[in-house]
């Protein structure tokens, strides 16, 4: 279910078990993201996730994003939902808000898993970001879906479509772009948690998407490197693993949570 309410983002809650709060990537939701791999994940877990300012259910805000602001609403769901202890999963954007948790409330998270994601934009990613806003900025919505297929799409996958169908799939994605857009992608630009990344404590998971024209694999790794201990996964897929790769997405993820969840208490305080 997803359920808005006036002084908190939309929120998706799903299964049971341990708890796994789930972090989306600009220009996405909970759906958009995690939507092909949820029933996964909630057989095992109680699954919850919010989405982002203009994003789902939540209505956009003229203001700039910060991340502490997205890490305010995930621990807000999880207190709602009586999770006093959670693994964290952050895909792209999600990434860093991820960190930017675990660093803030390491008592509180049993282990993290990166998915496509960054520390900081470097100059690539700053570039393509600065694109994506400026398209949707303007107006040119069929342009923007476009691009963001040659950007996010893996050039295997991009490949086994024609022109034809790559322009189709643009045309039905520009009328859906997230009204929160601008606002998601101007803090893929700025947010750098590059400072956060010794602090981290819990076991993580950096899942490398080897085929990424959006954040390529060596940013992914440049990442992995700097957090303490964390793991490396590899999954040969562009930006969307989601669409690309469901299956072997959830089942590294899964299979890290197994090893590494710890269960959820009682209730806060308990």
């Amino acid at each position: 279910m997803t359920t808005p309410t006036p002084a908190a983002f939309a929120r998706t809650v799903r299964g049971d078990g341990p708890g796994l709060l789930l972090a989306h990537g600009a220009g996405g939701s909970i759906e958009a993201n995690y939507g092909p791999i949820m029933e996964g994940l909630a057989a095992r877990h109680t699954v919850v996730g919010v989405d982002y300012p203009g994003s789902g259910a939540t209505p956009a805000s003229p203001r700039r994003l910060e991340a502490d602001e997205l890490v305010d609403q995930l621990i807000a769901a999880a207190d709602a939902e009586g999770l006093d202890t959670f693994a964290v999963s952050g895909y792209s954007l999600g990434g860093p808000v991820a960190i930017r948790l675990a660093a803030r409330y390491p008592e509180r998270v049993s282990s993290l898993v990166l998915s496509a994601t960054f520390a900081h934009a470097d100059t690539r990613t700053e570039l393509a970001a600065s694109i994506w806003q400026q398209l949707f900025a303007t107006g040119q919505h069929t342009v923007l879906a476009a691009y963001l297929n040659l950007m996010a799409l893996g050039e295997p996958a991009l490949n086994a479509l024609t022109p034809a169908q790559v322009q189709a799939a643009a045309e039905q994605l520009a009328p859906v772009l997230p009204a929160g857009t601008p606002e998601q992608v101007d803090l893929v630009r700025r947010i750098d948690v590059r400072g956060d990344l010794a602090h981290i404590t819990a076991p993580t998971l950096v899942i490398v998407t080897t085929a990424d024209p959006l954040i390529s694999p060596a940013l992914q790794r440049e990442l992995a490197a700097a957090i303490p201990a964390a793991e490396i996964a590899e999954v040969p897929t562009g930006h969307l693993p989601f669409a690309e790769q469901p299956q072997q997405w959830l089942k590294v993820i899964s299979d890290f949570l197994a090893r590494t969840a710890k269960p959820s208490g009682a209730g806060i305080g308990a």
